[in-house]
């Protein structure tokens, strides 16, 4: 499981990114743009970036009420759209931060909450606000957020799901529930019986690490015989990692820049092939 500090108990011989006194000055001004990586790595950073998107609200069949952060592209579009789910710390500023990222490439991006506004900084409170998920509110929650996307009007009509960690899961998950055009999971648990993943509809992109001792090769290589068994192993793209998990958060312990940069790079490329 992670922690405040990352996931595992070995810490990463890589620096972490960082900006310079100007560098930092003039992102804040809204004067310059700095590699995802180093705006995650930076709480200020991350925040500004964040603040970029606006709350947008959805009720749902029942009445209730749901909360997301939607980051436009400039433009009218039409746009594709992608569902970004947080890890179990909740929609924070990182998470936000990627979705200000991904309409900045063109991509109407919206940072679903699945905490009912919680976001923890302990591993207690992580713990707590993750294992409170109601899961059929959860998918009510996914799926309704997709429907929304693929009916507003600077939409394009595709949409793709993308998860890490706990939000991993949920992206799978969702795409199982509704249809989608993408699914790209960061090492998310991945157990799903063919009968289960026989109701997916795009293809599926997953990036995992070897040194994973959660989401490790068996329950992968497990994911990828029920994906064939189902009739779906053509949709299935999985790249491996020579990295521990969390290996894409710049603010984790087990953060490696390299395998980061190449996930983001084959992640954005197989939602510009997907999504149009």
């Amino acid at each position: 499981m992670c922690d405040i500090k990352g996931c595992g108990n070995t810490q990463s011989s890589q620096p972490l990114p960082r900006a310079t006194g100007e560098e930092r000055r003039s992102f804040l001004k809204g004067m310059l743009a700095l590699p995802l990586a180093v705006v995650l790595a930076d709480p200020l950073l991350a925040q500004a970036a964040g603040n970029r998107t606006r709350s947008v609200q959805l009720a749902l069949g029942g009445g209730d009420k749901v909360q997301a952060h939607l980051a436009m592209p400039e433009g009218d579009g039409p746009f594709p759209a992608v569902v970004l789910i947080h890890e179990w710390w909740g929609l924070n500023d990182q998470i936000k931060a990627v979705a200000a990222e991904l309409a900045n490439l063109g991509f109407m991006a919206l940072a679903v909450d699945l905490y009912k506004g919680g976001v923890a900084d302990t591993r207690e409170d992580a713990m707590a606000l993750m294992q409170a998920v109601n899961e059929e509110e959860a998918t009510d929650t996914l799926t309704g957020w997709i429907d929304w996307l693929r009916r507003h009007q600077r939409c394009n009509g595709k949409v793709a799901t993308m998860g890490w960690c706990f939000g991993g899961g949920w992206s799978l998950n969702a795409s199982m529930e509704t249809p989608v055009d993408a699914t790209i999971i960061y090492y998310g648990n991945v157990t799903r019986t063919p009968k289960q993943l026989s109701r997916l509809r795009g293809p599926v992109l997953g990036h995992f690490g070897t040194l994973d001792k959660s989401i490790d090769e068996a329950m992968v290589g497990g994911f990828e015989r029920a994906m064939a068994e189902a009739g779906k192993a053509d949709r299935l793209n999985v790249y491996w990692y020579v990295a521990d998990h969390a290996f894409a958060n710049p603010t984790g312990a087990r953060y490696d820049a390299d395998d980061a940069a190449l996930a983001w790079t084959r992640s954005v490329s197989f939602l510009y092939r997907q999504l149009g």
